[in-house]
């Protein structure tokens, strides 16, 4: 199974190679993924799964989108 990872802002740095065909194995869910990847959960403010907000705990599904961002300042 493969999702599509999308890493913004200072999570972009993180995004692999293989993000828009990401390989997951079945039961996987966000926090798993994002453990591989290398990105810090303590940093994770927002979580989209298929254009609806989500939390680490959702289990992905073949042909998911996924999309993460770290809180963002800015003034």
């Amino acid at each position: 199974m493969n999702i599509t990872l999308l890493c913004y802002a200072t999570f972009a740095a993180k995004r692999p190679e293989s993000s828009d065909n990401f390989p997951i194995t079945a039961g996987e869910t966000v926090r798993d993924v994002l453990r591989r990847v290398g990105i810090p959960l303590d940093e994770v403010k927002i979580v989209f799964v298929n254009g609806r907000s989500s939390d680490l705990e959702v289990q992905l599904a073949g042909g998911d989108r996924v999309g993460v961002f770290p809180a963002v300042g800015g003034g």
